[in-house]
């Protein structure tokens, strides 16, 4: 049980539990004292010192007696007897916060008018409260205020203004305790100024910054150093914007910046050159008390007051993080983290807070296309673009069927549309939404243990003090970035041990000190059944109340290795719980977007479920309007495509999927190729657009409302930030099925949720999670092997897809683009030792359909493994290689002479990734 404490603030007793820090027990009873560096889910750090109060405390005799000087609030705890004097009742601490400010005041410029922080900046709005409470109003300093060449740029996406900072280390203790990404410091000392050169002998003031030559003394110019240590010049590839300038006058975005105490073959740096920052960067920019830091995007682009804002959800994983849409004229500006403390808490990713141009982008869709006589794609009205896709959907279906890939990005409401769509008007259940590895496999495990089962017992909260935590398939820090820092939370405060079963070491598990146990790529299933073996203390950790295994969707690509968790699962008692990539992915397994699943998790081949959804629906189950839905489960996504290319399925109707994370791309090109007739719905027009008969334009989330589910299964709402008139999924397809003389019954949200709150979650029989000898996602080719180089070795690969990656969710955002890591190549050390490879060398890795040139970088994965980086600049995977995971390939060094996509001869030691086709 806590122990409480009583203590008295201004004259009013108040109970708390004994270490609450002073400034939240103030909270409690409604006063606010002034803070900067003070943040809820920072730890505590005292740097500002605008939080001072007087306090006295009992001594030893019980004596209350006041301390000699005032004290922070931030950073001292409740104790027995405690009295608080704040500013609202003590002159004494009044006076105290007043000449803290005056001194933050003396050197921070008068900039208000064109800060991006003016209007919401915690600075400018407590200056004005102690002006009117009795502080100094008129600045009694006379001498020149002390600047810096600016802005200083951090990453591509943060810029730092170093005069505007009050070193109050809120970036800091972010970087540290946080994300557990280093990048920015607080370095030198005193209030010294660097000399005109940018160098005074390493007497510095004290500033903010990362390891940059010229300003922060990083690098010795009169010392003998390493290659690697001097200053990366121009090696970004980025136009230095006008006026960003860096420390001694140049560009900005070339100057000064050296790797700091990095191996460069370690391939730790991003895509500009740059010491790699952090994928949550942005979240500085947002709990910065000043204009300090910046977004290079939004920097000098509005004020608050312009702004029209939205609370909404992401729509880039399925973390379900709440953010904030601002908007000016029409025109998304920005996103901020919105605060929600049972799941993202107030942080979130780069990708979410940036990666918005996508919905804006030139090939945007805006009218409904319909292919000519000449084979072309012309605009069209939506009378006609309906009518023709009507009619070809009619042909279609009465020759040998539809099927219908709507892809993982939809919302709750736009999946049930596709589900509803699927088996009332097309009387079929061939609709899958995996553009991913799938098995027949998943198909058990997804109904025994994730459809219709609500909100899981697993959940944000729930992990924190979840004792041990498995990983398998997954990497949090790049696949569901809030879930990776809710776990790395958990391990700092000593509530969470993480155990990950990988193939590759990353740097996201060194930061949750996790017990990495590395297994061949394609060997996880075995690995996990012989855990009671290998890792006993860890299966006896699983066997503790609390104790959780998160899987990731990977899983499914490793023949077994549901099965073997479910069977882990079971025989520990611990919670399981599984995490997809896409936001709507959980939210279409609740819709019915799968071939063997009704909405509410009813499996399709039960009569029971039949009839409850038909129910809901109004569908009558008998008499002359009698519309029975399809019994038998329907086609997966590659059965449905290489029914297409074999001519058995007449037609198709796909939504927004981007062919390269199909499991078999070239199939996914064949039977698009082979169909006979298909309709798209899409927001931009894509590589499928060139294979459709009829492209009918779908709003992008921040124009339209609805619901997403996350991976715990907690619902996700969210509102219509931009007023558009283009037609959501559901409204698209309700007007379809109405051309094709059908009610689709989707036209009101509010019937909607009823309907689906009517039918609720399935209460039947589920099944067990079985393997399947012949998994579906198998491509259809057959079995891969490596390329016949007769210079190469043989390897197994490992990939996954990094947060950042050449996505089309991110399209439109170079300086998010930047930031993302360095495609390289990882060889165990084995592997190197016999090709003689050192770090930064590029490497061949290849099989007989192309290879993928990168640079190496030693280690971190087993003997005879290559661990490459799926969708990414210079690194399609299974595009280049026609490989997945657990595949063989060869790696080799490049053939002297050989040629880039380019035609350009490639380099051995460049760190630009090549892809070979």
């Amino acid at each position: 049980m806590t122990e409480m404490v009583n203590i008295t603030i201004d004259g009013v007793p108040v109970e708390v539990a004994k270490g609450t820090l002073l400034i939240r027990a103030a909270e409690r009873i409604g006063v606010r004292i002034p803070r900067f560096c003070d943040h809820p889910l920072l730890g505590p750090s005292a740097n500002c010192r605008q939080c001072l109060v007087e306090v006295a405390m009992p001594d030893r005799e019980g004596n209350v007696r006041p301390m000699p000087k005032p004290q922070p609030s931030c950073a001292m705890t409740a104790t027995e007897g405690m009295e608080i004097s704040t500013q609202a009742t003590s002159a004494v601490a009044a006076k105290a916060q007043a000449g803290t400010m005056e001194f933050l005041l003396i050197n921070h410029p008068l900039d208000c008018p064109i800060c991006d922080k003016a209007g919401e900046c915690p600075l400018q709005n407590q200056a004005l409260e102690l002006m009117g409470t009795g502080g100094q109003s008129v600045t009694r300093f006379t001498d020149v205020k002390r600047t810096f060449p600016k802005p200083l740029r951090l990453t591509s996406n943060v810029l730092l203004d170093r005069d505007r900072c009050i070193l109050c280390q809120r970036c800091v203790r972010f970087a540290d305790q946080i994300a557990g990404d280093p990048f920015i410091a607080l370095q030198g000392r005193g209030g010294g100024h660097p000399a005109a050169d940018g160098h005074s002998g390493g007497l510095y003031s004290e500033q903010i910054g990362r390891f940059d030559s010229t300003v922060l003394d990083f690098l010795d110019p009169d010392a003998p150093s390493a290659p690697e240590a001097q200053p990366i010049r121009g090696a970004h590839g980025l136009t230095p914007a006008e006026g960003l300038v860096g420390p001694s006058g140049d560009p900005g975005a070339a100057d000064g910046l050296a790797p700091g105490p990095i191996d460069p073959g370690r391939g730790d740096l991003d895509v500009s050159g740059r010491p790699f920052a952090s994928y949550f960067s942005g979240n500085i920019i947002q709990i910065c008390p000043v204009g300090a830091l910046t977004s290079a995007r939004y920097r000098f682009r509005a004020r608050p007051v312009d702004l029209v804002s939205t609370p909404s959800v992401t729509e880039h994983d399925a973390s379900g993080s709440a953010i904030r849409v601002d908007m000016r004229r029409g025109t998304v500006l920005r996103r901020l983290a919105g605060d929600d403390p049972e799941v993202n808490e107030e942080w979130i990713t780069d990708k979410d807070r940036f990666a918005f141009a996508w919905a804006t982008a030139p090939d945007r869709l805006t009218t409904p296309l319909v292919r000519d006589e000449a084979g072309e794609l012309v605009p069209t009205s939506w009378s006609d673009a309906l009518d023709v896709a009507a009619r070809g959907l009619a042909r279609a279906a009465d020759d040998g069927g539809v099927g219908l890939l709507p892809g993982a990005r939809l919302t709750l409401e736009d999946a049930c549309a596709w589900s509803r769509f699927a088996r009332t008007v097309l009387g079929t259940n061939d609709i899958d939404q995996r553009v991913r590895d799938h098995s027949a496999e998943e198909d058990t495990f997804l109904a025994a243990r994730v459809a219709g089962t609500g909100l899981s017992a697993v959940t944000y909260t729930s992990l924190e003090t979840a004792g041990q935590v498995l990983l398998v398939g997954l990497e949090p820090e790049d696949e569901c970035g809030s879930l990776f820092l809710r776990l790395r939370k958990g391990v700092r405060a000593g509530g969470v041990r993480v155990a990950s079963l990988t193939s590759v070491l990353t740097p996201g598990q060194a930061k949750m000190s996790a017990e990495s146990i590395l297994v061949v790529p394609g060997e996880e299933a075995r690995a996990v059944a012989l855990l009671s073996q290998t890792h006993p203390a860890l299966v006896e950790a699983l066997k503790a109340d609390g104790a959780t295994i998160l899987v990731g969707e990977r899983a499914a690509a490793v023949p077994g290795l549901l099965t073997t968790i479910d069977t882990l699962a079971t025989a520990t008692g611990a919670r399981l719980a599984w995490v997809p990539r896409r936001a709507g992915e959980r939210g279409g397994i609740e819709a019915g977007a799968l071939p063997f699943l009704l909405p509410g998790g009813r499996p399709v081949a039960d009569a029971t479920a039949r009839e409850q959804v038909a129910a809901a629906w109004g569908i009558p189950a008998t008499g002359e309007n009698a519309r029975p839905l399809p019994e038998a489960p329907g086609r997966d996504t590659t059965a449905i495509l290489t029914a297409l290319t074999d001519g058995a399925l007449g037609g198709l109707v796909i939504g927004g999927v981007d062919l390269r994370d199909f499991p078999d791309p070239g199939l996914a090109r064949a039977a698009l190729a082979a169909s006979a007739f298909t309709v798209q719905l899409e927001v931009r027009r894509s590589e499928a657009s060139e294979h459709a008969d009829v492209v009918l334009p779908v709003a992008p989330p921040v124009e339209k409302n609805g619901t997403f589910v996350n991976w715990e299964g907690r619902v996700r709402p969210f509102g219509q930030a931009h007023v558009s008139r283009t037609r959501t999924d559901r409204q698209v397809l309700g007007m379809l099925a109405a051309e094709m003389g059908a009610d689709l019954g989707v036209d009101s949200l509010e019937t909607l949720h009823d309907e689906l709150a009517g039918l609720g979650l399935w209460a039947g029989a589920r099944p067990a999670v079985t393997f399947s000898e012949a998994p579906a996602a198998q491509p259809a080719a057959g079995p891969l092997t490596p390329s016949s180089s007769p210079s190469g070795l043989s390897a197994v690969l490992a990939t996954h897809k990094p947060m950042l990656d050449a996505g089309r969710l991110q399209d439109g955002e170079a300086f998010l683009a930047a930031t993302a890591l360095r495609p390289v190549a990882r060889l165990g050390a084995d592997l190197a030792a016999r090709l003689g490879v050192v770090g930064g060398q590029t490497v061949e890795v290849s099989t007989d359909t192309g290879a993928i040139r990168l640079p190496a970088v030693i280690g971190g994965v087993g003997d005879g493994v290559v661990w490459l980086p799926e969708c990414s600049a210079g690194s399609t995977v299974r595009q280049s290689l026609g490989a997945h995971h657990g595949s063989p390939v060869r790696v080799s060094l490049p053939i002297s002479g050989a040629t880039g996509p380019s035609g350009s001869a490639a380099q051995p030691n460049t760190s630009t990734a090549e892809v070979i086709r």
